[in-house]
């Protein structure tokens, strides 16, 4: 079963949504214009029900199917928000805004969702309710949880939910997913070292010099990833972040580092947080200074539930086809606070191949077009799937 005929015919008006999204990029929860948008259209398109506010700035639409008999809601989640980069891209549509652009594809994501929903308002074939949510702040600023928090899976009483985002390097319409990890935590770290100032040339041997103790500590943190950490499972510990100091001849008393710590275990991950703090405490105090350590946990691992994202594969080959479908795809080391939903009802998380180009986060990404009709057919095909209306 192909793209969805309507569905494709939808392809030029989802693209202008996205190239307008694109233009006009908003950060974390700040999406004021996106959200309204999506509300619009969402009333637009004949919605049951729209709600805003949700987890702040998220955008919830309603549709009912032509049955209610099954009981059955499923949420289908897009991310709205952009990221801090100035674009570099050249496309004709290219963020108006400096310092901001779409570089991780959620104009895309939510352009195809808006496309599904235009598609299931109109025809409601299935039996059931669907539920469109339109997420803020997925790049560090935990919109997911935020709607969790906020009522989302209670209010709607949605059973199952699902997630999608583009993944370049991934042939152009294939899709991918695996049961279990998916993506890895995401995990934020902070050290603060405190040494003794002094002369850095008349007397540094009367000083603790935390820049020392600091470059110690980021290759002593190496350690935990080789020689903690079973070989046979994942951890990123990257120091990102070295700040010190006033003057070249002058030894600061405080170095602070921070960075980012990726697993795909909780009981690694849980490692590497206990790790990371008695390393940075026993250098440190071996070079006669002190060291503070603040972990901050901040996305969860994206686990797939099994059953979900077996189904949610079926419905993948059902548009593309079985040679175009990896249903047991290697997790990556990525991010993705989808992980909240995850957490609070069963469902998957599912990629959609973008082709050769830029990865995600690059100043010249460009969102592949041509996959918009891929990702708004698995959106309503799903539906129809989970929910037939017989």
């Amino acid at each position: 079963m192909p793209i969805v005929n309507r569905v494709a015919a939808l392809s030029d008006e989802m693209a202008a949504w996205r190239h307008d999204f694109h233009e006009n990029p908003e950060l974390l929860y700040e999406v004021h214009r996106t959200a309204g948008i999506v509300a619009d259209r969402l009333r637009e398109f004949g919605c049951d029900e729209v709600v805003t506010g949700i987890g702040r700035t998220g955008v919830v639409g309603v549709i009912r199917g032509r049955k209610s008999a099954s009981g059955k809601t499923i949420g289908l989640r897009a991310d709205m928000d952009a990221l801090p980069i100035m674009e570099t891209s050249g496309v004709p549509y290219a963020s108006k805004v400096p310092g901001k652009m779409h570089a991780c594809g959620h104009d895309g994501h939510t352009a195809m969702l808006l496309g599904a929903a235009k598609y299931l308002a109109e025809t409601r074939n299935f039996d059931g309710t669907a539920i469109m949510i339109f997420q803020p702040a997925e790049e560090g600023g935990g919109g997911g949880k935020a709607m969790v928090e906020d009522g989302l899976m209670s209010r709607w009483n949605i059973q199952e939910v699902y997630g999608m985002h583009n993944m370049p390097g991934l042939p152009e319409g294939h899709f991918a997913t695996t049961p279990g990890a998916m993506l890895a935590s995401s995990d934020n770290i902070q050290i603060t070292v405190h040494g003794k100032g002094g002369h850095a040339g008349a007397g540094p041997h009367k000083s603790v010099d935390s820049v020392l103790i600091g470059s110690q500590i980021v290759g002593a943190l190496q350690s935990i990833v080789a020689r903690n950490v079973d070989p046979l499972k994942s951890a990123v510990i990257s120091i990102t972040q070295f700040h010190s100091g006033t003057a070249f001849n002058i030894i600061p008393e405080v170095a602070e580092l921070g960075g980012t710590v990726r697993t795909l275990d909780p009981e690694v991950r849980d490692l590497v947080e206990r790790r990371i703090g008695e390393v940075a405490d026993s250098v440190a105090r071996a070079y006669g200074g002190s060291a503070e350590t603040k972990y901050t946990r901040m996305y969860p691992v994206t686990m797939n539930h099994a059953r979900e994202a077996g189904l949610a594969a079926d419905v993948a080959r059902d548009i593309v086809g079985a040679d175009r479908v990896n249903d047991k795809f290697i997790p990556m080391m990525g991010a993705e606070d989808f992980s909240f939903m995850l957490e609070a009802r069963p469902g998957a998380m599912v990629l959609v191949g973008m082709g050769d180009g830029n990865e995600c986060h690059h100043p010249a990404y460009v969102f592949n077009d041509n996959i918009l009709g891929h990702g708004a057919s698995f959106w309503v095909r799903l539906v129809e799937t989970r929910m037939p209306a017989g």
